[in-house]
């Protein structure tokens, strides 16, 4: 997994061609060598902001900060609880929750 101002790409190693995830948007890159798909990667994105600027549009962000999450209610009246006695709203005890599972992935 590959990251560049804020856009993540997958490669398939064996063909060293890869896409940016977590987009409508279809951007791809390829090359011979390890350095070269990562360079591809870079030239891409770049590619793909600049197109976006000279047409006057906003590019398509991978993630936009938005969830839309479904528990079960037992573990929702947990969670709440749990938030609640932390002091905290439900949305920071979850992204502390998150982060915190996350924070090895950086």
């Amino acid at each position: 997994m590959m990251q560049y101002k804020g856009y993540a790409g997958r490669v398939e190693a064996d063909l060293f061609h890869g896409e940016v995830i977590g987009l409508r948007d279809v951007i791809t890159f390829q090359g011979r060598t390890v350095d070269e798909v990562k360079k591809a990667f870079r030239e891409s994105v770049d590619d793909y902001l600049e197109f976006c600027s000279k047409r006057g549009e906003e590019p398509e962000k991978p993630f936009t900060g938005k969830l839309l999450l479904r528990l079960p209610p037992d573990l929702h009246r947990k969670v709440y609880v749990a938030a609640k006695q932390a002091g905290t709203s439900l949305n920071i005890w979850i992204t502390q929750a998150l982060a915190h599972e996350t924070e090895h992935l950086d």
